[in-house]
C-alpha cells in the first residue's frame, strides 16, 4: 500500500474541490490509500492527522492564495509540523502543493514557493505537475494547465462564483493529474 495524506485549508470551499481532485487522481492508482485532511477555521486538524502524515510517502499541500500566500490556517499547521522537522520525520517523502485565487495570477506561485520551502526544510523531494500548458489561441479555462502551473496546480476561482461555478474542469482535471503523478512516483519509489 502506498500512502498519501493531503493536507489543506479552504476558506470558501474552491480548495475543497481542488482538494477532491487531487484525492481522486491520487485514489485513482492501483494500491493508493489517500487520506484527505482539512485544516478548520482555527487552523487546527484531526488530532491523528500529524501521525498520519508521519506514516505517509507522500504529502500534497493545498491552501487559497490569500494577499501573496497561502492562508493563516495553513501557516499554523506549517508551524505545528515543527515537531517533526526536529527529528527529520518526513524526510524523503515526495511533496506537492495546489492552490487557487480569484485572479489569473493573483500571485499564486508565492503559495506554491511557501509549500516548496516547507517541504525542502522537511528534507522532502518536491513533485511538480509534469503537464505542459495549454497556452494556444484556441486554449481556455477548461483546457488542462492553462493556468501554466509547473511548480503546483494552480486554480482560478472568481470571487463572484460559487464552488459549483469554481474552479472549473481544467483546473480540476490539473488537480487530478497531479494527484495522480504523485501517486504513482511514490508506488515507484516504495
Amino acid at each position: 500500500m502506498t500512502s498519501i495524506a493531503i493536507v489543506y485549508f479552504s476558506g470558501y470551499g474552491h480548495t475543497v474541490k481542488q482538494a477532491e481532485a487531487v484525492q481522486a487522481g491520487a485514489a485513482s492508482v492501483a494500491g493508493a490509500q489517500v487520506h484527505l485532511y482539512r485544516i478548520d477555521q482555527n487552523g487546527d486538524l484531526p488530532e491523528e492527522a500529524l501521525a498520519v502524515i508521519g506514516k505517509a510517502d507522500a504529502v500534497i499541500y493545498g491552501s487559497p492564495t490569500y494577499m501573496g500566500g497561502p492562508a493563516w490556517q495553513f501557516k499554523k499547521f506549517a508551524d505545528k509540523s515543527s515537531s517533526a522537522w526536529f527529528g527529520q520525520d518526513w524526510k524523503n517523502k515526495l511533496a506537492a502543493g495546489f492552490t487557487n485565487s480569484a485572479s489569473l495570477n493573483g500571485d499564486k506561485f508565492s503559495t506554491i514557493q511557501y509549500f516548496w520551502t516547507l517541504a525542502m526544510q522537511h528534507s522532502q523531494i518536491w513533485v511538480g505537475t509534469g503537464i505542459l500548458p495549454s497556452n494556444k489561441k484556441e486554449h481556455g479555462p477548461a483546457d488542462v494547465n492553462w493556468s501554466a502551473g509547473f511548480g503546483g496546480a494552480l486554480a482560478i476561482s472568481p470571487s463572484d462564483a460559487s464552488p459549483d461555478e469554481a474552479p472549473r474542469s481544467g483546473d480540476l482535471e490539473t488537480a487530478r493529474l497531479l494527484g495522480k503523478r504523485v501517486a504513482e512516483l511514490a508506488a515507484k519509489l516504495k
